[in-house]
């Protein structure tokens, strides 16, 4: 479920706030395939799907920039941030990828809201704390702390 906040003081309101979990979302190779394109990442164990099927793997694995990547539009499934003119990404903090995600593997996100400070300009700075799990597995994909700057 999403949550909804409108503006600068509502958002000041959401730091230990705990926003739950996004929906399931599948890897293919297909958006595995296109991310290797978009990056010039072509890495057997990425795109070659013969050759990594005797690799470390047992299969083709998600670049871990990918799954990064897609924290944008899980990040839109847990929370919506409206009446601020504009929003911006200020950065990432200490991003660790524990677990591998294979081809066929689904994720999802899970967020925390760390902290909300003002910055100069009428905006607040957020930091959020991800964690990106893949279904059935002990280990996350990813975690991550997140920077957003929002502006009134």
């Amino acid at each position: 479920m999403t949550i909804t906040v409108q503006g600068i003081e509502e958002l000041s309101t959401l730091p230990g706030r705990d926003l739950g979990h996004t929906d399931w979302m599948a890897i293919t190779q297909d958006r595995v395939d296109i991310f290797a394109d978009a990056t010039d990442d072509h890495q057997w164990i990425h795109v070659d799907p013969v050759r990594a099927k005797d690799g470390p793997f047992g299969g083709t694995i998600a670049h871990g920039y990918l799954t990064l990547s897609l924290l944008i539009p899980l990040f839109g499934e847990l929370l919506e941030i409206a009446g601020v003119r504009m929003s911006v990404n200020y950065g990432l903090e200490k991003v660790r990828f524990p677990n591998p995600v294979r081809v066929g593997d689904k994720i999802r996100s899970a967020g925390k809201v760390a902290s909300v400070e003002p910055v100069p300009g009428d905006g607040v700075q957020m930091s959020l704390d991800f964690t990106v799990e893949i279904d059935g597995a002990a280990k996350p994909a990813c975690v991550a702390r997140a920077v957003y700057r929002h502006y009134a």
